[in-house]
């Protein structure tokens, strides 16, 4: 299930999520240039889905929206345009009206979804790409990109002759409100094989992720070319922004598989939120105002010894999904919930503390007679200079889709976590988790390993940009 990592300084909040300069990016156009011309064979009128080209010409047509308030749409379109109401401002006093979170600054080194405490609304969607060429990939990226940018500036989106489709859902209203929105896109094992040329460019520690001893993964609900996950503070910002990167990708990337979540408010305020379980989820983390703690565990280094140069400044995201059983786990003894934890459902504190973020005195209690030997923060995260190197970025979100074909109630996690070496880190944590006392009450049942990829780092950037070059 989870892993818990180190102990967070108490009260620590992200202040910046990117440089200063590169974030001032965001609101800046760059000089408009012609749409490159797309040729290539047509398709008939009346032919089913769409055609190989569909996606390419959406693109150098200017249906992706044209536009961005406060961004580019240059590196696939190849121009930007400012339609009326358009300022990334009047997006942000909207926001501010409809009670909705500011922007998050989309340009940076690394990707601005990473560090944040999870919003209120997520979705993790696998995708399988279609595009036929490298340079199709190229574009496929390009026009994420442009996309991501405008959707976390927010704006108004570009105006459209009659005779064409509209340039938005429209599902906001007719200024798109930011909402704290981010849009992290990362790269699975998958990519690389030789449809693209990208076989040695393969990152060091990305391979297909494995089946362990308590899984029960479904191949339906697992892998994938690329993830992509949305975060903002409402449903309906997180939706409208998968339709609209849908629309605009539709020939080059298509849909394999998608969880949707949500982050209930800490209870009690300025604790963590809790699991579906009823205990708060992943107290324990690196501290993210610390670059050396995120050097030293999160990001890929440059230089690092074996990696690709272009992944420095990624990092590798393992996404697992996982059922709760949560009839039985609701007919469990809150004591002996706790004894499986080794905290306190209702505050958090460890077993044997008197604080939420109090570190466990694990050497005081070597047989396990307070905080079992057996308890899950205790096998996560041992707490001892050997196992430092294995901790790990954790983030999680609930999620709920129902009830299952025998009518019980289908409810659980959305775990990710992000660091350096998913065989150093998760997998090394994973393995102690084997057979602990959880296992009876969950079910691993998804997911997999990606590279969430370097940042984007100015307006002329694009995803993966270094890699595809």
């Amino acid at each position: 299930m989870s892993s818990e990592p180190a102990e967070p300084t108490p009260g620590a909040e992200v202040t910046e999520l990117a440089d200063p300069a590169a974030a001032a990016e965001v609101t800046r156009l760059a000089d408009p240039a012609p749409a490159p011309e797309v040729t290539g064979p047509s398709e008939p009128v009346g032919s089913r889905g769409p055609g190989r080209r569909s996606f390419l010409r959406s693109v150098a047509s200017g249906v992706a929206g044209g536009l961005v308030a406060g961004g580019v749409a240059g590196a696939a379109g190849g121009y930007a345009a400012r339609g009326p109401g358009s300022d990334p401002a009047a997006a942000e006093n909207l926001a501010a009206v409809q009670g909705r979170l500011p922007a998050v600054p989309f340009h940076g080194v690394h990707q601005a979804g990473i560090l944040p405490k999870p919003k209120a609304a997520t979705a993790v969607i696998s995708f399988n790409v279609t595009a036929e060429s490298r340079a199709e990939l190229t574009e496929l990226f390009q026009m994420v990109t442009d996309r991501a940018r405008f959707l976390t500036a927010g704006g108004t989106p570009a105006p459209v002759g009659i005779a064409g489709p509209s340039s938005d859902s429209g599902t906001l209203g007719p200024t798109v409100v930011p909402d704290g929105l981010t849009v992290t896109l990362g790269v699975g094992s998958t990519l690389f094989d030789d449809r693209y040329g990208l076989a040695s460019r393969l990152p060091a520690h990305l391979t297909p992720m494995g089946s362990f001893p308590n899984d029960d993964l479904d191949p339906a609900q697992s892998g994938g070319d690329l993830i992509l996950q949305l975060t903002a503070g409402h449903e309906d910002v997180v939706l409208h922004a998968l339709r609209d990167i849908a629309k605009n990708t539709r020939g080059g990337m298509q849909a394999n598989w998608r969880i949707d979540g949500f982050a209930s408010p800490a209870r009690p305020a300025g604790t963590v939120p809790r699991n579906q379980l009823g205990f708060m989820d992943g107290i324990s983390n690196p501290s993210v105002t610390s670059a050396a703690q995120m050097n030293d565990l999160v990001w890929v280094q440059p230089g690092a010894a074996g990696e690709q140069s272009w992944a420095a400044g990624g990092s590798y995201l393992v996404v697992r999904l996982i059922r709760m059983f949560v009839e039985f786990w609701d007919r469990v003894d809150v004591y002996e919930q706790q004894l499986m934890f080794g905290r306190y459902r209702d505050s958090g504190y460890p077993l044997d503390a008197d604080g939420i973020y109090a570190t466990p005195n694990y050497a005081a209690d070597p047989s396990g007679e307070v905080i079992p030997l057996t308890a899950h923060m205790r096998l996560a995260n041992p707490r001892t200079p050997q196992t430092a190197a294995s901790r790990i970025l954790r983030r999680a979100w609930n999620y709920d889709r129902g009830l299952d074909q025998v009518g019980d109630l289908d409810v659980g996690l959305i775990f990710t976590c992000y660091q350096q070496d998913i065989s150093r880190q998760f997998e090394t944590v994973q393995k102690r988790l084997i057979d602990e006392p959880l296992t009876d009450y969950i079910s691993p049942f998804g997911g997999g390993y990606f590279l969430a990829l370097p940042g984007v780092v100015d307006s002329g950037d694009y995803f993966g940009r270094a890699l595809l070059a």
